[in-house]
């Protein structure tokens, strides 16, 4: 496998050479221990440490197991794990193997993990012991997949699949990388778009070490010495280039937490493991300041905080650096373009704002009539850059929608400050984005109107206290029911049993009606207005 180049950031864009014949998992690894790295901790879980080379020999393991079960290359393995070191083990053994991963949101039900399975195809599932049981009715419906391997738990939890423990416990050669390119497809991220079907995003193996170089070294500044803990998950973009592409390209050090990032559970681990790069998102920033345990300056050893998935409100980012004297580089990322593109910079913070392009990339801002917008005007951003996916799998229209030419239309509407910072302004469509994760109102309305007492229902975006975006219902009830607060709340329990509990709505508001068109669309408009949003 040919070497590759690292960035030379003396020209403009910076230019990164990576050779045709390249394998992504091959040379995160390998870089590695040809820097004699093979001893320094690679990744720090709960269950403990492992070396660079550890790790090597796990990935290796993995993906000679992949061809023992009969998965060969360029087919697809559905990775539904915890933050644990079986993610990057699996993650890297199936892209070392030239199959082709697909990491997915822990928190989906059944019925989002079953077409995920029929979509993709996929020939094989990886899922941690504790999600289990939200596949047993998707790996019936799926007549694809052939093997389950179940990480973590015993034998009796794993319900007859093979455990992930067993296939990289056995010694086994180095294992000599499939011979991929660097156009070739590497592993899918799937992501939501406003009709609310899923859309299987293809990243290809130049994608991970191209956000490394543009944005992880210049701009986030990760070191070889530097420990990195990323609260936002590795099935995330912006986690999976936080917990593992980051660290790994620098020769740093990734620490993973399984459990739910509470503030409570961030805390220790900032407090145990002392990481000097963390990488939140502004509900979590948000809910960490508003805590009693916040920990002192004094107590932490953090120089440098990233923050993407939702616009970071200006005054969350400046009550963080007056605690803790430290900056947090809020950012613009998104599925579709891997990680961020948009950044402010240490030093240049503007909070309020997106900042500025990370080099590399091409900002422009397109009005309704198809022409760049006037300086100060709100317009449609698009991107260009090395990290755009290729397509959308089995989704022409909405390939051809949002990847033009080289251009990959955002979704966002962005407007430009007289400094050149890029401000937020809102989304194209009625997406929301809750805790960095996008939710359709239609999916929320029609678990709405599954209930007995709700005739319909609409559900627009509204800002809490600290300025994030949380889902607002507005429920017409039928005939003979009649407002209360109980049964507010028990229309907020019966959406978080239809769907991911993030995407209840917060807030209820009984209407005797719904501002609709002439052909009975919903005015959301109205609705925002209505409520303040």
């Amino acid at each position: 496998m040919a070497e590759l180049s690292v960035a030379d950031q003396s020209v403009s864009p910076p230019r990164i050479t990576i050779p045709r014949e390249y394998n992504a998992a091959h040379d995160l690894i390998e870089r590695n221990l040809r820097a004699g790295r093979g001893s320094k901790t690679a990744v720090i879980d709960h269950a403990g440490s492992y070396t660079y080379a550890q790790l090597a020999e796990r990935v290796d393991r993995f993906a000679h197991a992949l061809g023992e079960l009969g998965i060969r290359m360029e087919e697809r393995v559905l990775l539904c794990l915890l933050d644990t070191v079986d993610f990057p083990t699996a993650f890297l053994g199936c892209i070392k193997a030239g199959v082709v991963p697909i990491p997915v949101n822990t928190l989906l039900t059944a019925s989002d993990y079953t077409y995920m399975l029929r979509d993709s195809r996929a020939r094989g599932l990886v899922v941690s012991s504790a999600l289990l049981p939200a596949f047993s009715s998707a790996i019936e419906a799926s007549p694809f997949v052939k093997n389950v391997v179940v990480s973590g738990g015993d034998a009796g939890m794993r319900g007859g699949h093979l455990d992930f423990a067993e296939l990289v416990a056995s010694p086994r050669p180095p294992y000599e990388a499939a011979q991929t390119c660097c156009d070739d497809p590497c592993f899918w991220l799937y992501s939501s778009g406003s009709t609310g079907a899923p859309k299987g995003t293809v990243h290809l193996h130049s994608s991970l070490i191209n956000t490394a170089e543009l944005y992880a070294t210049p701009i986030l500044g990760v070191r070889e010495n530097d420990v990195v803990f990323s609260a936002a998950k590795l099935f995330f973009a912006y986690g999976l280039g936080n917990g593992l592409t980051f660290p790994l390209a620098a020769g740093a050090t990734a620490v993973l937490m399984a459990e739910r990032p509470t503030p409570d559970a961030v805390f220790r681990v900032l407090r145990e493991h002392q990481p000097t790069i963390y990488c939140g998102v502004p509900t979590l920033y948000a809910s960490m300041l508003a805590s009693p345990a916040l920990p002192g300056r004094e107590e932490l050893s953090i120089r440098r905080c990233a923050s993407a998935g939702e616009a970071l409100p200006a005054e969350v980012g400046n009550r963080w650096t007056e605690h803790f004297g430290v900056e947090i580089l809020d950012g613009l990322g998104s599925t579709e373009m891997l990680h961020i593109f948009l950044s402010n910079r240490a030093g240049d913070v503007h909070y309020g704002t997106s900042g500025k392009p990370v080099p590399g990339y091409e900002l422009r801002l397109i009005g309704d009539d198809g022409e760049e917008v006037a300086p100060g005007e709100a317009g449609e951003l698009q991107v260009r850059g090395p990290t755009s996916a290729a397509l959308y799998w089995n989704n022409r229209t909405k390939s051809r929608e949002t990847f033009v030419g080289q251009w990959t239309r955002s979704g966002d509407k962005y407007s430009q400050d007289a400094d050149g910072n890029y401000v937020y302004a809102g989304r194209n469509d009625d997406m929301l984005k809750v805790g960095g994760i996008y939710v359709s109102p239609i999916e929320v309305e029609s678990a709405l109107i599954t209930h007995a007492a709700v005739l319909e229902a609409a559900v627009v975006g509204k800002a809490d206290d600290d300025g994030l975006i949380k889902p607002l219902a507005f429920v017409v009830l039928k005939p003979g029911r009649m407002p209360a607060a109980d049964l507010a709340d028990e229309l907020k329990l019966h959406v978080k049993s239809k769907l991911a509990p993030y995407k209840y709505p917060r807030w209820l508001e009984f209407v005797d009606e719904l501002p609709k068109t002439a052909t009975g669309k919903i005015q959301r408009f109205k609705l925002r207005s209505l409520s303040g949003a």
